[in-house]
């Protein structure tokens, strides 16, 4: 996710607000109409980046990359990840305490265990912005060294800040695939209210809707989830530092103005930070460089099904179902592909893939991330264009300040025919 799109909703409230003062009243977006029933639950940008900054400057003077040595450097990085994972294996005996019906006294069974995590955290919370500033020092150097940086320094700086990331509240219509609304949700949003609000989203604008999670946000400093997962999050650093960079030029600034550009938008900023996270890991820490990273793919895993997933081709699936729920849908058969889809997601679930909902929005969101071949873009060109784009380019940089000027899907075809 981008800047420019959060912008343009605050722009979006600006022009509502002259609206009503005119003589006549204009109908509304699917956007404005979705909000309306979200908007008590809305996450705040501007408070959390204002805070984000004010901290990021506070923190100005640390440059740990300047004051430690590089063993102390990688170090302090894997100790990081090895207390996020002590602290969710922490979290997970605490919530098997309190759903054991035979233990009638959860608090007094969990106390040690509560005080590990709260000594945990305590560690974390001085580790993270040391941290933080090794892998922006890190992800810069990589970016310098491929030729996206002037003078040693990115444009805009790699800056990013762990912290709990909004939910997105993805509206598409029943009849196609395409997001018509991205909305952020406070990231403490219970399933129980997820749920009601997606229902009553449906059921009032007659549409699919879906909340899902997300890794990243392309705001100022960026904002990264916290992960055990070193990969995942070099990954999104590097991913969401392209929206950023995008964001200064003609294709991040058309980010939704069709699903075409969305689609070419994220499948870049996949690209890059793929490619740039592989470098950090095989130079920083090799040890980490075998392990793949989380695959963005929507679902959560279960750890028992571990041989079934070896027999079980997701994206092979996905991409299958894709390609299904087009053609139903370009037949007009809405209810049989809703009925595919849900008949879809067990089959998904009982290869241990918890898929919570699959509908057009799901495809609408997860569809736009097409570096890899496959999964939920189905038939879908963008994708394909992209890569090929990458592999005619020869380097990095050329890719992306190719592609960064395009503002259409039309000047992305000419470039690769």
């Amino acid at each position: 996710m981008k800047l420019i799109y959060i912008l343009e909703k605050v722009l979006i409230g600006v022009m509502c607000a002259m609206l009503l003062t005119g003589s006549s009243m204009r109908e509304l977006s699917i956007t404005e109409k979705a909000e309306e029933y979200a908007r008590s639950v809305e996450f705040d940008y501007v408070t959390w980046t204002l805070a984000a900054l004010g901290e990021k400057i506070g923190e100005s003077g640390l440059s740990a990359p300047l004051h430690l040595t590089q063993q102390n450097q990688t170090q302090a990085v894997e100790r990081y990840f090895a207390v996020v994972q002590e602290v969710d294996q922490t979290e997970q005996k605490i919530q098997q305490i309190y759903a054991d019906p035979a233990i009638t006294d959860a608090k007094s069974a969990s106390s040690d265990l509560l005080k590990t995590q709260n000594d945990l955290q305590n560690e974390l919370n001085l580790l993270a912005p040391v941290v933080e500033s090794i892998l922006q020092s890190q992800v810069t150097q990589v970016l310098n060294e491929n030729g996206l940086a002037v003078g040693g320094s990115t444009i805009p700086p790699v800056l990013y800040r762990t912290t709990p990331l909004p939910k997105a509240l993805i509206v598409s219509p029943r009849d196609q695939i395409f997001q018509d609304a991205n909305i952020s949700l406070l990231a403490d949003l219970p399933l129980d209210k997820i749920t009601v609000l997606e229902q009553t989203i449906e059921k009032n604008l007659n549409v699919s809707a879906l909340v899902v999670d997300i890794g990243g946000v392309g705001v100022y400093p960026t904002m990264v989830m916290q992960s055990s997962d070193l990969h995942w999050v070099a990954d999104t650093v590097a991913h969401e530092w392209t929206h950023n960079y995008l964001t200064l030029h003609p294709l991040g600034l058309n980010y939704d103005k069709n699903e075409e550009l969305r689609t070419m938008n994220e499948t870049t900023a996949s690209i890059v930070g793929g490619e740039i996270s592989t470098i950090v890991l095989n130079r920083y820490y090799p040890g980490w460089a075998a392990v793949p990273a989380l695959d963005a793919s929507g679902s959560k895993v279960l750890a028992s099904t571990q041989l079934s997933q070896t027999i079980f081709d997701f994206r092979a699936e996905m991409h299958k179902t894709r390609v299904n729920v087009d053609g139903l849908l370009a037949e007009g058969k809405i209810t049989e592909a809703e009925q595919y889809m849900e008949a879809q997601r067990e089959v998904f679930v009982a290869h241990g893939f918890l898929i919570r909902r699959l509908n057009q929005a799901y495809f609408a969101f997860y569809g736009a991330y097409a570096d890899i071949p496959g999964g939920a873009a189905g038939e879908d060109p963008v994708g394909p264009a992209v890569r090929q784009l990458r592999e005619k380019a020869g380097s990095l940089a050329q890719f992306l300040r190719e592609i960064a000027q395009m503002s259409s899907f039309a000047e992305l075809q000419k470039a690769v025919q």
